[in-house]
């Protein structure tokens, strides 16, 4: 904390409140108005209580790095000099010209985190390098991309509109990890967008330029920062379009014919989308994703778990680096990111917090095939937008699960996952009571 912490700070924590009562009534309606404001005011909670624990809890960390460490020396670079400012800017690893900057800033090799380094330097020239109040931006803006992914749910199921605000904004590690100077920040804030710009032009053929400009900037975002996100959310999004398609055909001997042809066209282009995405990281194609998985799980485990000097590391078995072992280690994977760490696992307050989130999210789970029976949970779990959210939460659960082999990590790298895992819930419990009360009324009439 800086003393223009307490300057710069509250001036745009005013600037952004003003915007957001400006900007309600046009994006809210009489029901979702109410969420509006206090769903922006946990986010920014959200983003002061991740510097608070980096500094005094963690004593240092990526927060840090991507700005005190990061892009405070490319503003200073901008103050000494617009054009080394601009270079740096631009850089790609270079050093000439600009080394007495970049050799102070961590992660400049590193061309994922060095991306998000100057997004937080185009947000840090309108701040004066004031870290609270690029954080207060940062949630802003995944707040905005949050809000567009409860309007695509709200659209479709307005009358549980209170569960999908809990789902979206109200998850504790939801808005502290997806709030702060951190990667999950802005990927949090471009997946809503991402899944609301697709829903725009593929469901309500609202073909607009800004619809086009705001999926292909969404997308840019995620591939630049977090490349696996976009690898477990495309066949989930493409899947939810084509199951959509498929369950407005009315004729049953269409339907059974059409069915196998359009599920193969998903799988195709889910299949063409994925190679795609991996040629822009060799890292993440498909015939180097076990290696990835191996070797970032124990850089994890034993790199950044050791220099925080926690013990909250996990193992779910021999992951050797081969596609087999992978599948193999597949459901502990899911069930690790979903709901792990038991009460008995817990280390440290924050994975208390975590603890009891997973401890919610399987007594949900439970509790829907307590409630509804085995047999409906499965046959509702066909609908396209359970699918869509249900299909997206166990891929991703899949690949954090499988390379992350700490909890404290794991705590934040799923909290994309989690919205979408609740909604899912939600939807699914819709539906069944749904049926169940169209079964009671059909059971009236006939008496």
């Amino acid at each position: 904390m800086e003393l223009k912490d307490f300057v710069v700070t509250p001036i745009v924590l005013l600037i952004v409140y003003v915007i957001a009562y400006i900007a309600r009534p046009y994006v809210s309606d009489e029901i979702t108005s109410k969420y509006f404001i206090p769903a922006l005011t946990v986010k920014i909670i959200g983003a002061i209580c991740v510097g608070l624990v980096y500094q005094f809890y963690y004593g240092g960390g990526d927060t840090f790095a991507y700005h005190t460490h990061g892009s405070r020396w490319i503003w200073l670079a901008f103050n000494d000099d617009i054009s080394k400012g601009l270079k740096m800017l631009m850089a790609n690893g270079d050093y000439e010209g600009v080394y007495d900057y970049a050799k102070n800033i961590w992660y400049y090799r590193d061309e994922h985190s060095y991306f998000l380094i100057k997004i937080v330097t185009l947000l840090d020239i309108l701040t004066f390098s004031t870290y609270s109040a690029t954080a207060v931006l940062f949630a802003a803006f995944s707040f905005t991309g949050m809000w567009a992914l409860f309007l695509v749910f709200y659209s479709l199921y307005p009358s549980v509109h209170k569960w999908l605000a809990l789902a979206i904004f109200f998850m504790p590690s939801v808005f502290f990890w997806g709030s702060g100077i951190l990667k999950d920040t802005v990927t949090m804030g471009a997946l809503g967008w991402l899944t609301y710009s697709f829903y725009q032009l593929l469901f309500r053929k609202n073909l607009n330029v800004l619809n086009f400009i705001i999926l292909i900037l969404s997308g840019w975002l995620i591939l630049n920062i977090k490349v696996y996100i976009l690898l477990s959310f495309l066949p989930a999004l493409i899947l939810w379009f084509f199951v959509n398609n498929i369950g407005k055909i009315k004729s049953p001997i269409t339907k059974f014919f059409v069915t196998p042809l359009m599920l193969g066209a998903a799988i195709a282009i889910g299949y063409l989308a994925i190679n795609q995405v991996g040629e822009q990281n060799s890292k993440y194609a498909l015939d180097n994703i076990a290696t990835t998985a191996q070797m970032t799980a124990y850089d994890i485990r034993y790199g950044w778990g050791a220099r925080m000097g926690d013990n909250s590391g996990y193992t779910l078995g021999d992951l050797d680096g081969t596609v087999g072992s992978m599948i193999r280690l597949a459901p502990e994977a899911i069930n690790v990111s979903l709901f792990r760490p038991y009460l008995w696992e817990v280390r440290n307050p924050l994975m208390l917090l975590s603890s009891l989130e997973s401890l919610f999210m399987l007594g949900l789970t439970l509790w829907m095939l307590w409630k509804f029976g085995v047999a409906n949970f499965f046959k509702f779990l066909m609908k396209p937008e359970v699918l869509f959210c249900i299909l997206f939460s166990l891929i991703f659960a899949f690949a954090v699960g499988i390379s992350t082999s700490n909890f404290g990590t794991l705590a934040r790298y799923k909290i994309p996952l989690m919205p979408f895992y609740i909604v899912g819930m939600i939807i699914l419990y819709y539906y069944s009571k749904e049926n169940k009360d169209r079964k009671l009324s059909e059971l009236e009439d006939t008496e």
